[in-house]
């Protein structure tokens, strides 16, 4: 018995989907843009939050022009905050018994530090390049999060890959820098 061969013709006109399969595939479609949408929308929620977060440190770290700039020599660490004397620098400023700086920020006990303190308050801010970079963790943290959320929610692999490498280079120079 001879083997049919597979038809080679190809058809003439297009075929017509039923009403329902095209509903479906329409359906199908708003989800996914509904998802990359929602997706996107959790992305930019992180990056908001992280910069948010980073600023109520950073501004004191960055802008240090028209703050209370001085010293404070670290006497002693307890939890996440180190404590010690301050002293400020010429312009002006009064001397302090005792400030306290994230231990994270904080140098070995007995060195000292440039700072700049909050106003109003008794919390101290390390200046520098690694007070700066020590402000922006909570960015670096949530560049982080958000590459996550952008490669399995939104399928952008590159731009996933971009904003984890940022986030990753902000953390390691933060290390470096302190």
């Amino acid at each position: 018995m001879p083997k049919s061969r597979p038809s080679t013709k190809k058809r003439s006109r297009p075929v017509k989907r039923s009403r329902t399969r095209r509903m479906g595939e329409s359906a199908y479609g708003l989800l996914l843009v509904a998802r990359t949408g929602l997706m996107g929308a959790v992305a930019l929620l992180l990056l908001v939050a992280g910069v948010w977060t980073s600023w109520n440190t950073a501004q004191y770290a960055m802008l240090v022009e028209a703050r209370e700039r001085g010293t404070m020599t670290v006497t002693g660490c307890q939890d996440d905050r180190c404590t010690g004397p301050y002293a400020p620098d010429e312009r002006d400023g009064r001397h302090r018994e005792r400030v306290s700086i994230a231990a994270a920020a904080a140098p070995d006990q007995g060195e000292r530090v440039e700072v700049t303190v909050k106003p109003g308050t008794d919390r101290a801010v390390r200046t520098g390049a690694g007070g700066v970079l020590h402000a922006w963790v909570p960015f670096a943290g949530s560049l982080l999060l958000a590459a996550l959320v952008v490669a399995g929610g939104m399928k952008l692999r590159r731009t996933a890959w971009v904003m984890g490498l940022l986030g990753t280079v902000l953390l390691g120079a933060t290390f470096a820098a302190l």
